[in-house]
């Protein structure tokens, strides 16, 4: 039962990564049609703002949670309004390639200068230790993590789904110029789409820095994953990003318990059967 309960819990704190981060994607994907293969990128560069903040600047955790987000985010702002903005009467494809070559970048530079051994991000004080809870030991940093991701998540719903500027979101990708006619701008909305998704990747980076290794390869041993969450759930479906990214990571924690070597393969098997039966994912809407 311990080993069970230990497995189910890295599977629900792998959910939460991949529910925030399979979010962001849903997020731009909704409004800019753009696969934003970068995100795993952002991903990393939040970790890595996190890191660069503590050692170089003395800036704790609890405040990187706010600077790296709005740092990866103003980066977002600049991608979007320079690079990706030039793309949008273009083939999806361009995007994608752009983002993709942007996410190479990132990973190149930070590969030059740090490696891709790893660097230490230490637990917070306030969330060092953990807990009894009978049938199982919970660290209290693994806790605040899930909590953290299902805050950000149910915070992100309500603002799409139940506030005016959800309302706005979700009538411009569906006409974007109608939308304009009615005096509201269309471009910067979706250029603080863009930067808030990119930020919640940023965020994302923060709470998994002090339990992985800040490195330069983190991201893109994550991003296929979470392409695959999100095609599961339905491209830019936000209710389908957060069931699915959780409940595929407690499968994913089930698997390892009593199948360990189909753990990683058992997402793309679901993947495989969802597009044979519902290509358009279990949250998606027809086009």
């Amino acid at each position: 039962m311990q080993v069970l309960m230990g497995q189910l819990l890295i599977g629900l704190i792998n959910g939460a990564f991949y529910a925030v981060l399979s979010l962001g994607l849903a997020i731009i994907f909704g409004m800019l049609n753009i696969v934003n293969f970068a995100h795993g990128a952002m991903y990393m560069l939040g970790a890595f703002v996190a890191w660069m903040g503590l050692t170089y600047l003395g800036i704790n955790y609890w405040a990187s949670l706010l600077v790296a987000p709005l740092v990866v985010g103003l980066l977002g702002v600049l991608i979007e309004r320079f690079l990706l903005s030039r793309l949008y009467k273009l083939d999806p494809l361009y995007g994608l390639l752009l983002t993709f070559g942007l996410a190479l970048i990132f990973e190149g530079l930070f590969r030059r200068f740090y490696g891709v051994s790893g660097q230490q991000y230490s637990v917070p004080r306030e969330l060092a230790g953990g807990r009894n809870l009978g049938f199982m030991f919970l660290p209290n940093y693994r806790g605040w993590v899930i909590v953290a991701a299902l805050v950000v998540c149910f915070a992100t719903w309500f603002l799409i789904e139940r506030t005016k500027l959800g309302a706005y979101l979700r009538a411009g990708t569906e006409n974007a110029k109608l939308l304009q006619s009615f005096g509201v701008n269309v471009p910067l909305l979706i250029t603080l789409t863009y930067a808030y998704g990119v930020g919640m990747a940023a965020l994302a980076g923060v709470l998994a820095a002090p339990i992985y290794q800040v490195s330069a390869l983190m991201g893109s041993s994550l991003i296929i994953v979470v392409f695959a969450v999100v095609v599961i759930g339905g491209m830019g479906s936000i209710l389908g990003s957060i069931l699915t990214g959780l409940g595929l990571g407690l499968l994913q924690g089930l698997t390892k318990a009593f199948y360990p070597e189909a753990s990683n393969a058992v997402i793309f098997l679901i993947m495989a059967l969802v597009l044979l039966v519902r290509p358009t994912g279990l949250f998606g809407k027809e086009a």
